[in-house]
């Protein structure tokens, strides 16, 4: 089990009488890539901010390397360094270049020298081919070049896993390759995703585990070719069948 990074266990969320999550079960092993799919309004996103501690569970646990961090006296901060998040909406610092949103939280949480910040931030921006604009405030860049620094910045954290809350939903469509194409060589780098995702083509080719939510539950999950290919239940047969015809 030590390859086991995160495991969720009976999770449930409700927001006052609303249950968006029921019982939650699901893990998350090293290396692995898993997409969440299902329709808007069925808790993917919801269930990401509970495993990132955004949101907290109504019940349930989520176990990091064993140790439940919705326990009390967990440092939240600490453990979200290891468990890193990327944002429909970036999220980035408006008032900071490029750069300085890669390097604040090195120095804040990791406790970092700016001097090995910036060098760490440097490397990723390099990755994600930012490097031409690292002195550029976020309002002077593309959408899909935000994504791309949204993603260094969690890179230079050296999260053990990254989670992506629908990292392509907000940008224009000619935008979405760019940010696609850098979270699929990551993934070819051994890189532990957890990918909220309406893009069914990377769901399909990119992810060794897919996870259909519905209304709250996982509906079914398996790997893509199962998935894709010979889904069990009839509610993943009409979600899928409305991609097919794309």
């Amino acid at each position: 089990m030590e390859n086991m990074i995160l495991q969720v266990n009976h999770l449930s969320k409700s927001f006052g009488s609303h249950e968006v999550l029921r019982d939650i079960d699901f893990t998350v092993k090293k290396g692995d890539v898993t997409s969440i799919i299902g329709a808007s309004g069925s808790g993917k996103s919801t269930l990401l901010r509970c495993i990132n501690l955004l949101e907290i569970p109504t019940s349930g646990e989520i176990l990091y390397h064993g140790k439940n961090v919705v326990a009390k006296g967990v440092n939240a901060p600490a453990y979200r360094s290891h468990v890193g998040m990327v944002f429909q909406s970036f999220n980035l610092f408006n008032n900071m270049t490029v750069l300085e949103n890669c390097i604040i939280g090195q120095v804040k949480v990791l406790k970092r020298s700016r001097e090995e910040a910036k060098a760490h931030a440097m490397q990723y921006l390099e990755k994600v081919g930012m490097t031409p604009y690292i002195n550029a405030r976020p309002r002077q860049i593309s959408g899909g070049q935000k994504q791309r620094v949204a993603i260094a910045r969690a890179l230079a954290m050296d999260p053990e896993v990254l989670l992506f809350d629908e990292p392509t939903s907000a940008l224009d469509p000619e935008m979405v390759g760019e940010v696609l194409s850098v979270m699929r060589s990551l993934a070819q780098e051994g890189m532990t995703m957890l990918v909220v995702t309406h893009e069914m083509a990377f769901a399909r080719d990119v992810s060794n585990h897919v996870v259909y939510m519905n209304g709250g539950v996982i509906c079914e999950e398996g790997t893509p070719a199962e998935l894709f290919g010979n889904p069990q239940k009839q509610e993943t047969r009409d979600f899928l069948s409305r991609f097919r015809n794309h």
